[in-house]
């Protein structure tokens, strides 16, 4: 299982929300770049960056700053936030992210998803965020009825190759990642799973690469220290 450290970027600050709450945000570092660097230095195979400015407005302000990290790293950058518009998704390939990822308009646009599948291929993930097994948009901030699981199906029926998973009450907080919901993405699809939220401990890390997943996206953990990457990376065989 790859271990995946996040970089959150918001007004050009590395930072990390509770719950995909934007009033409650902790800035870890003015320097996202810096971070990025710090983390493929202790071992990280890829790194994740998010622009949550914008996840929520559906523009990428961020977006030099996530080219820069792209060019200023060793590793492969995956990267969401704000990629509404097949411009903006070729943008970032061009500029040398490795993956691209699409969360609202996987939802709202089905003819950009079928395009981005089609242009992208496996360099294509979809985000998928729940909050009590329902998908959220807009940056979790607009709640929505649809159903996580038949939702990542229905992904896998229409060509895409890989899915980041986020139960958003669990991220940015100490509950630990759901265990059996992962399960039942691996029993129950086709597509390659990451997760995202709720990683506490190596422990948690060693449960997840327990469930058949591909990666897990690490954030406010190792910011905290409460997981060491190296050893972290160690525990899983990475």
């Amino acid at each position: 299982m790859e271990i995946i450290p996040a970089v959150d970027i918001r007004d050009g600050k590395c930072v990390r929300l509770a719950q995909g709450d934007y009033a409650r945000e902790t800035v870890f570092g003015d320097d996202p770049l810096a971070m990025a660097r710090q983390w493929a230095a202790q071992g990280a195979t890829r790194i994740h960056v998010v622009d949550l400015d914008g996840a929520r407005s559906g523009v990428a302000s961020n977006a030099p700053i996530v080219q820069a990290i792209a060019r200023g790293v060793s590793v492969p950058v995956q990267t969401g936030g704000g990629m509404r518009s097949m411009d903006a998704l070729r943008s970032m390939l061009d500029a040398g992210l490795d993956r691209v990822v699409l969360g609202t308009a996987a939802v709202k646009d089905p003819a950009f998803l079928a395009e981005a599948i089609a242009y992208a291929g496996d360099r294509l993930i979809v985000s998928v965020d729940a909050r009590e097994g329902r998908v959220a948009l807009e940056g979790w901030t607009e709640a929505t009825d649809l159903d996580s699981l038949a939702f990542v199906q229905q992904l896998a029926a229409q060509g895409v190759v890989r899915v980041v998973y986020t139960d958003i009450l669990r991220d940015g907080v100490t509950d630990g990642p759901n265990l059996e919901m992962y399960q039942r993405l691996v029993a129950q699809t086709s597509v390659r799973i990451i997760s995202a939220g709720g990683v506490t401990s190596v422990d948690d890390l060693r449960h997840l690469a327990g469930c058949g997943i591909e990666g897990a996206i690490v954030g406010r953990a190792i910011y905290t220290g409460d997981v060491r990457l190296p050893e972290a990376l160690q525990a899983v065989g990475a």
